[in-house]
């Protein structure tokens, strides 16, 4: 008691006399959107020019990280101790030819700037996500697909990127000019190299109409393939399938038309305040038959009416829309499987069971098409596949991660088990043997990255899960997982019984 009030006492004396009070200044975190993945770094530097890049790498001898807006949400974009790359400082249009339907941009610019500068000659996005805060390069590195009828991943209207090697070497690759750089790069999370710039290919900015249809989700896939894939003028598709029952889906597809539009706006209007969908996300998830209110009332008044609007328009959502007034004791997160098309009702019924069994609180499951992949070295769509996007609530409590974490690994067996894969930029919950299942070229693309970067500087958390190079200096090596006092697998799954 004494001591204390001796050193209260100096304190006070001090900051009386002006002495100066030394700080001590706590690491640099950088964190994801779920906030809860923080990664300690020795720096954050938001790099202006791609020479300024180069230097960079040329100049640290330690690992390096890349982010952009740090939508990933499994400590994709960092890892401890590193130099990380805040992306977004590199955010100008390169090259715009309406002509040619092209543009060039720096791999931080967001998708949203692109629409704001094409719009006006009529062009929008050959393939982007549904949400346009995201960055090209974030984009880029994880291979991203939309809801775009007869397109497949992000990388299928990419003409070109600019990289810059571990070595500071700007190096340009294509489908035809460094392949394996090209292959290797996009859909490669940043292991590779840091892709600083990208040519798209661009489409005609269409009005679409909205045509809505429910159904039992046992007759989905014979409904798309009668109705929406052969359709020459659907450009937008997805359908949701309702929780906690998982029977019931409802199909939303946007068709090219010439009707006047019911929207004026040619893009979303960003808001201030998204208060109401916030609300929304709390209903659904927090109250008693909130989910079941959704299905039967919110949705039908949401989607009832004549719905006519800029393809643009569609393509504009603001990520903002799903972010809660909080995320202390709990997160909303994403997980992705992707089912090859003909084993979709084997698998939807696989991942309702275990949803029901672990009481997991599941929003939405949106599904999304797509073809198949044209030769990325980590493709996730290696055939025709249905996407069954997961969206869903968790707590940040130890014991609530760890009950995310099995049934994640029981949906990926299930998904496995017919043949597809799942989408590797949510959290790390997958084992080595699921992740060399899911991507049986990963061990090509460890041994490209150890021709380009035998140093192991382009480092996340991702990759320190996964690769495992035969030699690391100390200054990449990655550091040893904290250790926790979680709940065993075992002990959770003791409550979870079929």
């Amino acid at each position: 008691m004494l001591v204390r009030s001796l050193i209260l006492t100096s304190l006070v004396f001090a900051i009386l006399a002006g002495w100066a009070i030394p700080v001590i200044a706590g690491p640099t975190i950088v964190n994801d959107v779920t906030q809860i993945n923080p990664i300690p770094v020795d720096e954050v530097v938001v790099p202006k020019t791609v020479d300024e890049i180069r230097e960079l790498v040329r100049t640290h001898h330690g690992p390096i990280s890349i982010g952009g807006g740090h939508f990933s949400m499994g400590g994709q974009t960092a890892a401890e101790q590193t130099l990380h790359l805040d992306m977004r400082g590199l955010n100008r249009i390169v090259a715009f030819s309406p002509e040619t339907k092209t543009i060039t941009v720096e791999a931080g610019i967001t998708w949203r700037a692109i629409q704001e500068t094409i719009d006006h000659k009529n062009l929008s996005l050959k393939i982007m996500q549904s949400y346009s805060n995201f960055t090209v390069g974030g984009s880029l590195s994880v291979n991203v697909h939309g809801r775009y009828v007869g397109q497949g991943p992000l990388i299928g209207s990419v003409k070109t990127i600019k990289v810059v090697l571990a070595d500071g070497q700007l190096v340009e690759a294509s489908p035809t000019e460094r392949p394996e750089l090209f292959f290797g790069c996009i859909g490669g999370y940043g292991g590779l190299g840091i892709i600083v710039e990208a040519t798209l290919e661009l489409a005609d900015n269409r009005k679409v109409e909205r045509s809505v249809q429910a159904m039992p989700v046992t007759a989905y896939k014979d409904f798309f393939f009668q109705t929406i894939r052969p359709s020459a003028t659907a450009i937008f598709h997805n359908g949701d399938i309702y929780p906690p029952a998982y029977d019931e889906v409802v199909s939303i597809t946007w068709l090219a038309t010439d009707k006047p539009v019911t929207v004026e706006d040619r893009l979303m209007p960003i808001q201030d305040s998204y208060w109401f969908d916030q609300l929304s996300y709390f209903w659904l998830s927090e109250i008693p038959f909130g989910k079941q209110f959704r299905e039967q009332v919110i949705d039908p008044l949401r989607l009832r009416g004549e719905a006519v609007v800029w393809r643009n328009y569609e393509a504009s959502y603001d990520v903002r829309q799903l972010e809660p007034r909080s995320r202390e004791t709990s997160t909303y997160v994403l997980e992705e499987y992707f089912v090859p098309v003909q084993r979709f009702d084997e698998f939807a019924s696989k991942m309702a069971e275990i949803f029901t069994r672990y009481q997991a609180n599941i929003m939405n499951v949106s599904i999304r098409h797509a073809v198949p992949d044209r030769g990325s070295v980590m493709a996730w769509a290696r055939e025709e596949v249905f996407a069954f996007v997961v969206y869903y609530k968790q707590g940040t409590a130890p014991h609530e991660k760890t009950t995310v974490g099995i049934w994640t690994r029981e949906l990926i067996d299930a998904v496995l088990s017919v043949g597809g894969t799942y989408y590797l930029p949510y959290q790390l919950h997958g084992t080595d043997e699921q992740f060399h299942r899911a991507y049986p070229r990963a061990r090509e693309w460890f041994a490209l990255k150890q021709q380009l970067d035998p140093d192991n500087r382009f480092r996340n958390k991702l990759w320190d899960k996964y690769y495992h190079p035969p030699v690391m200096s100390s200054a990449a090596m990655p550091l040893p997982a904290p250790s926790t006092a979680e709940p065993t697998e075992r002990d959770v799954k003791k409550n979870f019984k079929p």
